[in-house]
């Protein structure tokens, strides 16, 4: 049977000083440098080496080498020769290593972030970080067993189809060409153990009588799809996934629909880096954002802009998440890059198609960002893209985010099934109204396509305030005012078929400068080391998690005022709420989601808020002339374009 046997300890680093150092994996040499701003981290060739034993196995069985994760672009050396090459930073890929293998062998990984016209991405918003930051491992399997040379796929996949009650399970297995004429032996269990329907063969229809659901976040129903590799009765290889059964479709007069229903789409989205660790991440940060985007409420994460791991692909389907997929074609069409486009896409479906998280194939990001540039080739290789993921998967649409300077009728904008916008109206550009009258503006011209904010955002630092917030200024005032206006903004055009927040997490953009902290986008809900919850985070939650009840005092870090008038701001998903001022009750206010009393400040002012059980306070304080440091400096505000 098969078998992992992880390749994490005693490697060795070799960066561009040439010092050779210890390392464990997983690794990136851009923690630090990819975070601290100046659009200066290291991007290049380093090496990583180790000696390892050879696994145990039989003569009957192939040892793979699969790397989960190697950004960019990879050479895999075993014992001086080289047996694969990788681009694209972000997949899984393997090869067979048997006949090369000793009883001590030396790995050499040569790893390239460098800046090249061949391997996206090569220009965005984010750092690059180069390293093998995900899981190495052995991998030992018997010579017949299901294919894992495709993609980097692991030979097993499914589509399901609902009948009233019940529903068909088509299951799809592949096998290496030593399993030729071997039994397929396929089963489905449900969430308990108990098998519900089996059969036999490659293409196999398993019909499930009264099918429990996946249902989004109300019950994310995971039955076991277990395929067996048999030879004279005995197993000799075994492949299993998670299997949802689901329907959906968009509709462009009420947005998306799950099982039959609508189910309004709200959400964030995620890039995989934390502070000090870059991307090479474990299992804890990745429950932890997990933890924190449920917390909020979001149904839908938009995993951008990259394949992210399996494991918190993993996640969603568990927790009932909704999600947009993506390869990295971003910002710019490169012009040899249209091969690693397709590759990447066939990674990212042949590896991800099993998940009934997905439902949308993501083609390219704001890709027209860099003008007319070889404006041809880039519409002729999203018509490609288009129609290789209808030929690979025609049970999900695809869609792609058109970067905010993009006119509605941009030909880019009509390639794909479903449309996103990356749109900052507001924080880029003056006028939040402006939001409104895109948005109409688009359902006039055309109502019969289905849009959604794909991203939209406000830079928001917890530790800069302002006592008359404005556009530009990164105070947590304006952010939460910001918000405040696109949460109600959404709520009125209800046939769009999803909102992103962008971003989940503040992240590293080694190239921008704001917020009197360079290297990072601070447009998150929750800084980068996840310990600060911004007042946007519990506004969010108040629109969205109905569940987790509290109630929250808006401006509690800005403790010193020098403006006698004050609006205190509460956000609560209760439908009452109650303000004391220094012991005194200010009001009882009944709404929904944002609760404003005004008061007059004494020199030191307690402020407590009840909602039912709950309850919050904090203390602000009347000065004379406010602190400077909640106030930037003037030009500390560059882009990262």
């Amino acid at each position: 049977m098969r078998r992992t046997i992880k390749i994490d300890k005693n490697w060795h680093f070799t960066g561009f000083d040439g010092v050779r150092t210890d390392v464990q994996l997983p690794h990136t040499w851009n923690a630090l440098d990819g975070q601290d701003g100046g659009n200066d981290y290291k991007r290049g060739t380093c090496v990583y080496d180790t000696v390892v034993s050879k696994p145990e196995h039989q003569k009957n069985e192939r040892v793979y080498l699969q790397f989960h994760g190697v950004n960019a672009s990879s050479e895999v050396i075993l014992n001086g020769e080289t047996v694969c090459t990788h681009d694209g930073g972000y997949s899984t890929f393997r090869k067979d290593v048997t006949e090369l293998l000793k009883e001590e062998n030396t790995l050499t990984v040569k790893v390239d972030n460098s800046v090249n016209d061949r391997v996206y991405p090569q220009k965005a918003d984010f750092t690059f970080y180069g390293g093998i930051y995900r899981d190495v491992e052995f991998l030992v399997v018997n010579e017949a067993h299901f294919d894992l040379d495709y993609h980097g796929g692991f030979g097993l996949t499914y589509t399901t189809k609902v009948e009233g009650k019940d529903a068909d399970v088509r299951v799809l297995s592949y096998v290496s060409e030593k399993a030729n004429g071997l039994t397929v032996q396929v089963e489905l269990t449900d969430a308990a153990g108990k098998s519900v329907a089996s059969g036999t063969g490659n293409d196999v229809m398993l019909h499930v009588d009264n099918v429990h659901l996946w249902d989004g976040l109300e019950d994310p129903y995971l039955y076991r799809l277990t395929a067996k590799l048999v030879q004279n009765e005995d197993t000799v290889d075994e492949v299993s996934c998670q299997c949802g059964v689901r329907y959906f479709h968009f509709s462009p007069k009420d947005g998306f629909h799950l099982n039959g229903r609508p189910y309004p789409l709200h959400g964030v989205s995620r890039h995989q880096d934390y502070k000090g660790i870059g991307n090479a991440i474990s299992k804890a940060e990745h429950d932890q954002d997990m933890n924190l985007i449920v917390e909020l409420g979001a149904n839908t994460i938009r995993l951008a802009h990259y394949q992210h791991d399996q494991y918190f692909y993993d996640l969603c389907d568990k927790i009932g998440m909704i999600v947009w997929a993506e390869i990295p074609y971003i910002s710019e069409h490169l012009a040899n890059g249209n091969e690693n486009t397709i590759s990447q896409m066939k990674e990212l479906i042949v590896q991800n198609h099993h998940h009934p998280c997905i439902v949308t194939w993501g083609v390219s990001n704001e890709i027209t960002i860099s003008g007319a540039y070889l404006k041809k080739q880039m519409l002729a290789n999203h018509r490609v893209l288009n129609d290789l993921c209808h030929q690979m998967d025609p049970t999900r649409p695809t869609t792609l985010a058109c970067y905010a300077m993009c006119l509605h009728w941009n030909p880019v904008a009509h390639i794909t099934d479903l449309v996103g916008w990356n749109l900052y109206l507001g924080w880029y550009v003056p006028f939040l109204w402006l939001n409104d009258a895109w948005v109409k503006l688009w359902h006039l011209l055309y109502p019969n396509r289905c849009l959604c904010y794909s991203e939209y955002g406000a830079e928001g630092m917890p530790n800069l305030h302002s006592k008359k917030p404005k556009r530009g200024d990164n105070s947590e005032e304006y952010h939460r005012y910001y918000h405040e206006y696109m949460l109600e903004f959404f709520k009125r055009y209800p046939y769009m078929w999803a909102h992103y927040y962008w971003n989940m997490f503040d992240f590293a953009a080694d190239a921008r400068n704001q917020g009197g902290e360079p290297g990072m986008n601070h447009k998150g809900l929750v800084t980068f080391d996840r310990k600060v919850k911004k007042d946007a985070f519990y506004l969010y939650k108040a629109y969205w998690n109905k569940k987790d009840h509290f109630v929250y005092i808006a401006g509690k870090r800005y403790e010193k005022r020098s403006l006698s008038k004050q609006t205190i701001t509460v956000y609560s998903n209760l439908p009452e709420v109650s303000l004391y001022h220094n012991g005194t009750l200010v009001g009882t206010k009944k709404g929904h989601n944002v609760f404003k009393f005004d008061i007059t400040l004494a020199e030191e002012n307690k402020l407590e808020v009840k909602a039912g059980e709950f309850t919050d306070s904090c203390v602000i304080c009347k000065v004379d002339t406010e602190p400077k440091e909640y106030y930037l400096e003037k030009g500390d505000s560059s882009n990262w374009m």
